[in-house]
C-alpha cells in the first residue's frame, strides 16, 4: 500500500519551524502543536510526528534518523533479493545435478 503525502517537504519543514520557534510561548510541547496544526491543515498527531522526526534528524531525540531509516529500508530489500536469488540458484544447482545423475545411470 502506498502511502501518498498530502503535505509537500517546504509545508512540513515550515510547520515544524513554527511549533519549534512558538514552542516557549505554550506550556507544552502538545499544547503548541494543537495550536499550530490546524493553521496547516493536518491534525495535530500528523504535526507532532513531524516535530519528532525532525527531532531525530537533528539530533536533539535519541532514534534513527529519516537517513538511517532509508538506508535499512534499502538493506533489507537487498537482503530479500539476494535470498530470493540464492533459493533460484540452489534449485537450479539441485535440478542440474539430479539430471547429471539420472544421465549416469542411463549409460
Amino acid at each position: 500500500m502506498n502511502k501518498t503525502n498530502k503535505f509537500s517537504p517546504e509545508v512540513r519543514e515550515r510547520a515544524v519551524r513554527m511549533v519549534q520557534e512558538h514552542w516557549d510561548a505554550y506550556p507544552c510541547l502538545w499544547a503548541a502543536v494543537e495550536s499550530i496544526a490546524p493553521k496547516i491543515g493536518c491534525v495535530p498527531q500528523t504535526l507532532l510526528e513531524w516535530v519528532k522526526r525532525a527531532e531525530v534528524d537533528s539530533g536533539q531525540r535519541a532514534g534513527l534518523s529519516t537517513a538511517e531509516r532509508e538506508r535499512i529500508k534499502e538493506l533489507e530489500r537487498e537482503v530479500k533479493e539476494l535470498r530470493r536469488t540464492n533459493e533460484i540458484l540452489r534449485t537450479a544447482s539441485a535440478l542440474f545435478a539430479q539430471a547429471e545423475f539420472d544421465r549416469k545411470l542411463k549409460s
